[in-house]
């Protein structure tokens, strides 16, 4: 009897251990699968983002390429897209300085010319050569408004105006610096109308804006009387714009845009670069004041 029930409790005992080896086995089978899914998880995420794009724009494009952005990136989720606002002047000199950046769109000319090989060799002086070949063209123009602060105290109605009431030193005007093409443009406007803008700047005619963000700002808080800016920024900023210039006085605005030829994703920079010229964003830029250049 004592040696059957001691049969029985050994039994007992290694059902107990077999049962709990396999609970062991399921417990950690089951630990496993939850890691090989997280890791799956997190690699179909990395998977999701794996074209970060750095798009250097003018200041101008503020409120029209982050809307656009978002959109693109609603549409693909394998890309995230990063964007830095400047003067078109200081994007230059940081793309040529090394920072990070797949696509270039500059609110003139002379700044994309300074970074590629191809252009004239007096513009491109230190023979800088970041523009990707095959990349480049022209995607917007813009035009170089006189826009002014609410109410308009200074009753300025016409770039006229703005030549006879800095002649006679009655307003003051607000405008980019020489590094920023729409101070280049206003510089030209000045001079188109015979205008010293040393002299006026001595006289305390003129205050300057390191890009045209802060100048419209001026503008919009009436710390100035007039600003020349973009029709697009004085659209963004709800402020009067009583003339437009012509391309007698300042040339056109054109906006070139380009892949830089050390972007980590070239590929999917030209796919922006792509979606940026479909009537979808042609609509977008249209609404603010931007014309399409096909």
């Amino acid at each position: 009897m004592k040696k059957a029930l001691f049969m029985l409790m050994s039994l007992c005992m290694m059902l107990s251990l077999v049962t709990g080896c396999n609970n062991k086995k399921a417990d950690s089978a089951e630990t496993s699968a939850k890691e090989t899914s997280s890791i799956s998880e997190t690699s179909s995420q990395e998977k999701a983002k794996s074209s970060e794009l750095i798009v250097f724009a003018a200041a101008s494009m503020t409120e029209t390429l982050t809307e656009l952005g978002n959109a693109y990136m609603a549409d693909h989720p394998e890309v995230n897209i990063q964007f830095n606002f400047d003067s078109s002047g200081t994007l230059k000199t940081q793309i040529e300085e090394g920072a990070d950046c797949d696509i270039f769109i500059s609110a003139g000319q002379k700044q994309m010319n300074q970074l590629d090989i191809s252009a004239d060799s007096e513009i491109n002086t230190d023979g800088l050569d970041f523009v990707l070949e095959g990349t480049r063209f022209n995607i917007l123009e813009n035009k170089v408004a006189l826009a002014v602060p609410e109410g308009n105290p200074a009753n300025i109605q016409s770039y006229d105006d703005l030549k006879n009431g800095l002649s006679d030193g009655r307003i003051m005007l607000a405008m980019g610096n020489s590094d920023v093409p729409v101070g280049q443009y206003t510089q030209k406007i000045l001079d188109y109308f015979g205008l010293n803008e040393e002299a006026l700047a001595a006289s305390g005619c003129i205050t300057y804006g390191s890009n045209v963000k802060e100048v419209t700002s001026q503008v919009s808080e009436s710390a100035v009387d007039c600003g020349i800016i973009y029709a697009t920024d004085a659209y963004s900023a709800g402020l009067t714009i009583v003339d437009t210039a012509t391309a007698e006085m300042c040339g056109q605005v054109i906006y070139p845009a380009a892949v830089i030829k050390t972007s980590k994703n070239p590929d999917a920079a030209r796919a922006f670069l792509n979606y940026l010229t479909s009537s979808d964003a042609d609509a977008v830029f249209e609404s603010v004041g931007f014309t399409p250049i096909k």
